[in-house]
């Protein structure tokens, strides 16, 4: 099949219908689903809610109470459903911490696989322009480090249909983490092809530094990576994808290549998941290693002050060009 443009979120609106039609037990909850969703993930190519098209016993409007919406969903899983949870943004997932970490993650391992968890929790991540601290925050580390969930982040529109897909396929819960800034962002996509999750990609092929991201960030990076090659450095791109399980080989070979690693992420840079990255490279390889992520600060609200919680283009130049130089 041809490709297709729309949107981030017109694909992965796409894959969701695609799998509904697909897998009768394949279900939507969380607020706002019946309008189609706040950023419209929940509406076809032509604007109608998904809604209309499957009913409200398979996208449904709940109340809002993150907690009663995942611990619903786990027990839908258990039942034999594929429910694709909606949490709005990944700050309002903390609400349902425990039925997240201690419910759907753990299962499987508890109950000696006599249940399984397939679920998928939409949980967009990331700086929401003039949205403050409590709608801007990057997550991802904190589910990567619980045994048992499956962590994604897609950074184009056709991984975002892609990986969803293989979400919806996998068997596992899922904490599926969007941008909350992508969802306009248009790219082609083929409609029905699936992304391996755990694959990442070579979104740009170079020899003198390994830069490692993920998710908007990728976006920075490539926008580093064209100033970089304008200075006589060329830059190998890997959009990871998939943060855990994360694909540990690609990036060991691009740094046998490199000898040089940059890991870059919008989350903050104590703790953050480039850390697991650095550390498994240096314990690895004998290669130059450094980490680029967001400051230990809450995100403002003032254009000046969120500003400085993003990890600009100008940034991963210049840490590039120490690992080179």
């Amino acid at each position: 099949m041809s490709a297709v443009q729309m949107t981030y979120a017109q694909a992965a609106a796409l894959a969701l219908s695609q799998s509904m039609e697909q897998n009768p037990h394949v279900i939507a909850l969380g607020e706002d689903l019946g309008r189609g969703g706040v950023f419209g993930q929940y509406r076809d190519a032509d604007g109608a809610p998904l809604a209309q098209r499957f009913g409200p016993q398979r996208i449904i409007d709940t109340p809002i109470s993150e907690s009663t919406i995942v611990g619903a969903a786990v027990g839908m899983a258990l039942a034999g459903c594929t429910p694709v949870v909606e949490l709005r943004v990944v700050d309002f997932a903390l609400c349902a911490i425990d039925e997240v970490v201690n419910q759907a993650a753990k299962n499987r391992y508890m109950f000696g696989g006599q249940g399984r968890v397939p679920m998928v929790l939409r949980m967009p991540i990331g700086i929401w322009s003039a949205s403050a601290a409590q709608h801007s925050q990057s997550l991802e580390a904190w589910f990567a480090h619980i045994p048992g969930l499956v962590v994604v982040a897609p950074a184009t529109a056709a991984d975002n249909h892609g990986l969803l897909l293989a979400a919806l396929a996998s068997g596992d819960p899922v904490v599926y983490m969007e941008h909350k800034e992508l969802w306009a962002v248009p790219g082609d996509v083929v409609p029905g092809e699936v992304v391996p999750l755990g694959q990442a990609r070579i979104a740009r092929e170079g020899r003198d530094v390994t830069i490692v991201s993920w998710s908007r960030q990728m976006t920075a990076c490539q926008d580093a990576a064209e100033q970089l090659a304008a200075q006589g450095v060329q830059v190998e791109l890997i959009d990871l994808r998939t943060l855990w399980p994360w694909d540990k080989a690609a990036v060991l070979a691009s740094v046998a290549k490199t000898g040089r690693l940059l890991v870059v992420h919008e989350a903050i840079r104590a703790a953050g998941f480039g850390a697991e990255i650095a550390a498994t490279v240096a314990e690895e390889t004998g290669a130059r290693v450094a980490r680029l992520g967001a400051p230990r600060i809450p995100v403002g609200y003032a254009p000046t002050l969120e500003a400085e919680a993003r990890v600009s283009a100008a940034h991963i130049v210049a840490a590039a060009h120490k690992l080179v130089t």
